[in-house]
């Protein structure tokens, strides 16, 4: 995964005795099946890696853990990447998938086997 890559969520549940820690650090939280574009990643100290993403902005704040000041980042286990990296790959791709109709010749081709 690289800033500016399409993800999907694919855990976004907390654990209940982690509910109150997590509902200090993040003002915004993530949504399971939805899509998102990788803003930054963060190593966090080899700790977790973490990912900070376009769609989601949460006021920095200090994690003693770390020690420092810096956004809330969610775990890179909690998305999985998408196949494509921008909208026009996206787009690229859809326009390959066009249903390409067998000739005439191709057709009688295949009705004589």
């Amino acid at each position: 995964m690289k800033p500016g890559d399409k993800v999907i969520c694919i855990n976004d549940k907390i654990d209940p005795e982690k509910m109150a820690e997590i509902r200090q650090d993040f003002e915004i939280w993530i949504t399971k099946d939805k899509e998102y574009t990788i803003r930054e990643i963060l190593d966090n100290n080899g700790i977790v890696t973490g990912l900070l993403l376009e769609e989601v902005h949460n006021f920095p704040k200090f994690f003693k853990l770390i020690n420092r000041f810096q956004e809330p980042a969610f775990a890179q286990w909690r998305f999985r990447k998408l196949n494509y990296a921008t909208q026009q790959a996206q787009e690229e791709v859809n326009e390959e998938l066009v249903l390409v109709e067998p000739n005439e010749k191709e057709q009688q081709q295949v009705k004589a086997k």
